[in-house]
């Protein structure tokens, strides 16, 4: 039987798609495992081209009012099936927007690599070579015997020291000897040695931008360490302990004035006199205080222990722990990638080794950085929501001077991408650029936060003032079209099909939750009640979802949906999820959502996938979200894009250019929401349970009103529920047809038998 929570693989990565990740939110390692050279790439999440900047294009409001214009005369031509004439109106919009309403420049910043750590090694042919990636410690591990000698190899970033740590060993005396080399691919980093003990890498990514650092410590028991030109040599130890930091002159984005030579040497100075075992402590300590909050149980394990092999197998059903270590794989990078004061989970997470990655590594607001950050409170993470917090509060102050100069309204807005600098204006091209509901999207992850939480003082402090900045600006440019009497969206797109338009479906479904949310803020906060009366006059007004001709939720105010479409996107579908105004509740909107879904198909590139699974978990088809988890786990090897078809690498990464970690983090929510669902206002168990996990038990799920939610099942049939109350609210608990409540008191755990009968207390 395989170790439940690592990946294990019997030789070495070949490519970087098959390297092992670690991370401590602020600095990432890959780790290739390589016999006679080991390779690890290693990013710092500040390193980025570019520096501050303004990317709003001033007076572009001037322009708006032509553009909503436009979009209404496209609007009235589709009502009457003059589709030429509208593709005509749309074009001219389009020569007007790329002129005048577009970002400056057209594109934004891109996330970039620090430097590769190298270690060669006098070994060549190798016995029992293992390499693995520990879930439970968040650490990798190579071993492998060389003529008589077990050597190991072990790799882990440090949160709370803030480096990342190598230890080499060996079980016989003065059998290590290795060269040790830090380098960059960027043209103007150089390497120094520093006391014949460490090297120290300094770079620039572009002139006048960001400068970069890493400083590396060599400890020695036994042997002998010297310099070799900008390496070092280690001859005949018996353990050798690598420690290293990088840092940047990032300060914010409007500030890249620190020295990084100085961080790193004050980061280093901290650990003087630290042993490796107690940095290995503090780190396991560290991520297991978050990691262990949550076990998954479906089944006993395939008897093969490598993971490649088990990706390979072709029914995954036949090993129900594959399922559960890809959650908890997804949990694992989310506390790798997303901790309090780094940036957030990119689209790569923190893991890059281009120059030139695919959609240059940022963070893509039309779903992407959200679905990175699915997991965060349902599955127990929610600390490691706040560097999504922080980004929101720098954007509020961008966002904010995009508002003005590009619509002449109230409040924030952000687009579907921003990136170090904090870029809010409409990037790329006018077909899918301008899209106002970014941040609109994104304060949902406040609201949950709170939610789940119940931290009154992160609402009133935090999220309340940007959520209410957001509301200004859906106030101000919620146009009336005259056809309907609704207020509509006037100029957006829906993400990422059908080119620019007025009156995206998504978007009203995305703002209808904005003003929901900030109401009941405003109730909870005794704030504001005249603004409150002016967000619950809007809400009523925006259009409301529609039921099309093909029995399908309309992706648009105009009946035009192509039952053929297969796009990956389903942006329509916003409120069946996240959203949560499509619930059985709805029932007409509930079928006619899961009508849109069936025509768009099962295919889409991994978080498209991630998605659907969650859409079908929703809709109460496991059998249905299981399928998809087994396409998003076939193995790949391509490392290159791959725009539908989805797959695996053997890393278990999401198989996206080169990989998109929204795929693994999505689907670790899926996986969640197949089980636990609590957005309709009650916690339900086991809604879209497939058939072929028939027992289970998962432990340290979370709900709303902060409740902490373990349960287990037979036979398909719940068996057994624990509930912990961390305050005092009323719990509302679902199992097929039967719903019960009760007052649940703080500090209290309940427990109840399979038919939601109280056990205790």
């Amino acid at each position: 039987m395989t170790t439940p929570l690592t990946l294990v693989y019997t030789q070495a990565a070949q490519k970087w798609v098959e390297a092992l990740p670690v991370g401590n939110g602020r600095q990432g390692a890959m780790i290739f495992g390589g016999v006679a050279q080991e390779r690890i790439q290693f990013n710092e999440d500040t390193v980025w081209t570019g520096k501050p900047h303004d990317y709003s294009h001033l007076d572009a409001y001037k322009y708006y009012p032509k553009l909503k214009e436009l979009m209404a005369e496209m609007l009235a031509l589709e009502r009457v099936g003059k589709w030429d004439d509208a593709k005509a109106v749309q074009d001219s919009a389009h020569a007007l927007a790329s002129e005048h309403f577009m970002s400056i420049p057209l594109g934004q910043k891109t996330y970039q690599p620090t430097g590769d750590l190298w270690i060669d090694f006098p070994h060549n042919d190798v016995q029992d070579y293992t390499r693995s990636l520990s879930l439970d410690n968040a650490v990798s591990t190579v071993s492998y015997k060389h003529e008589g000698v077990t050597y190991q190899r072990d790799v882990f970033a440090s949160f709370p020291d803030q480096v990342i740590v190598v230890r080499l060993s060996a079980d016989q005396a003065n059998a290590l000897s290795c060269k040790i080399s830090l380098n960059s691919p960027h043209e103007t980093s150089s390497t120094t040695v520093l006391n014949d003990a460490g090297l120290l890498l300094e770079g620039e990514v572009e002139q006048d931008g960001i400068r970069f650092a890493t400083q590396l410590v060599v400890e020695l028991k036994d042997g002998k360490l010297t310099a070799n030109g900008n390496s070092l040599m280690v001859d005949n130890a018996s353990e050798v302990i690598i420690t290293l930091t990088s840092s940047s002159s990032f300060v914010s984005f409007q500030d890249i004035s620190a020295d990084p030579v100085a961080r790193c040497q004050a980061v280093m100075g901290k650990l003087t006199g630290t042993s490796y075992d107690d940095l290995k402590t503090r780190h396991v300590n560290d991520h297991q205080s978050l990691f262990n909050r949550v076990s998954l149980e479906l089944g006993d394990g395939s008897t093969n222990t490598d993971t490649l092999t088990r990706l390979l197998a072709k029914d995954k059903t036949q090993d129900p722990d594959l399922y559960a270590l890809y959650f908890q794989y997804g949990r694992y990078l989310l506390i790798a990638s997303s901790r309090a004061g780094s940036q957030p989970a990119n689209l790569q997470g923190i893991w890059n080794h281009q120059k030139t990655p695919a959609w240059d590594s940022k963070w893509t607001t039309n779903i992407n950085v959200e679905m990175n950050y699915w997991p965060a409170e349902i599955t127990n993470l929610s600390e490691c929501h706040e560097p999504l917090f922080a980004l929101l509060e720098d954007l509020t102050i961008t966002g904010k001077k995009v508002a003005q100069e590009h619509y002449s309204a109230r409040g924030w807005v952000l687009h579907h991408n921003t990136d170090l600098w904090r870029g809010a204006a409409p990037i790329n091209h006018s077909g899918h650029g301008i899209w106002p509901a970014g941040g609109l999207w994104l304060c949902q992850h406040l609201w949950w936060h709170y939610t789940f939480t119940l931290d009154e003082d992160f609402l009133r402090e935090r999220a309340y003032p940007i959520m209410r900045e957001a509301c200004l600006f859906v106030a101000d440019i919620l146009t009336l079209d005259e056809a309907t009497g609704w207020l509509i969206s006037p100029v957006s797109n829906s993400p990422e099909l059908g080119d620019m338009v007025a009156a995206p479906s998504m978007d009203h479904q995305i703002m209808r939750e904005l003003l929901t949310n900030t109401i009941q803020a405003c109730n909870i906060l005794e704030l504001d009640k005249d603004f409150k009366t002016t967000l619950s006059d809007l809400r009523a007004k925006i259009a409301p979802n529609s039921v099309g001709k093909h029995g399908q939720l309309q992706e648009w105010l105009v009946d035009k949906d192509d039952p053929n479409e297969t796009h990956r996107h389903v942006s329509h579908l916003w409120g069946l999820h996240p959203g949560r105004e499509i619930t059985e509740a709805t029932p007409d909107l509930f079928e006619a959502a899961e009508q849109s879904l069936r025509y768009r198909g099962d295919g889409g590139t991994g978080w498209s996938l991630a998605w659907k699974i969650a859409f079908w978990a929703r809709l109460k088809h496991g059998d249905k979200a299981l399928q998809l988890l087994n396409t998003q786990l076939n193995f790949t090897e391509v490392d290159h894009i791959v725009m539908e078809g989805g797959g695996t690498y053997a890393n278990l990464f999401d198989a996206h250019p080169p990989f998109q970690i929204d795929g693994n983090l999505g689907a670790t929510a899926g996986i969640a929401e197949m089980l636990l669902q609590s957005h309709t206002g009650y916690i339900e168990l086991l809604p879209a349970l497939p058939r072929a996990w028939s027992t289970g038990a998962i432990s340290g799920l979370r709900a709303p009103n902060n409740f902490e939610i373990s349960f287990r099942w037979q036979d398909g049939k719940l068996s057994q529920v624990s509930i912990i109350a961390h305050v005092s609210k009323l719990c509302t608990l679902r199992y097929k047809d039967k719903t019960i409540n009760w007052q649940a008191e703080e500090g209290k755990t309940y427990t109840f038998d399979g038919k939601l009968e109280l056990n205790s207390p």
